[in-house]
């Protein structure tokens, strides 16, 4: 099956989801409830984002993105 292409605006959405998720699993801070605004906000540009009105989006493209998006971040940063 070939990998799809996401534009690279969703990608980076789902990125900020996920670390929005990782901040808040740290240990218990002060700031839990602007995480947790980010989160909604940030989940709901995910959500809403054009690329999924398309015909042939499915769950599995979602599936695909956070797949594509934890390889991304479990990859080394390149250095400019």
């Amino acid at each position: 099956m070939p990998r799809p292409c996401f534009p690279d605006d969703l990608l980076q959405l789902e990125l900020d989801v996920m670390r929005t998720y990782e901040h808040l699993a740290q240990q218990p801070r002060p700031d839990t409830a602007a995480l947790r605004r980010r989160l909604i906000a940030v989940s709901w540009a995910l959500a809403a984002h054009p690329y999924w009105a398309e015909p042939g989006r499915s769950p599995a493209a979602r599936v695909a993105l956070r797949r594509q998006a934890r390889a991304q971040s479990d990859a080394p940063a390149v250095k400019a």
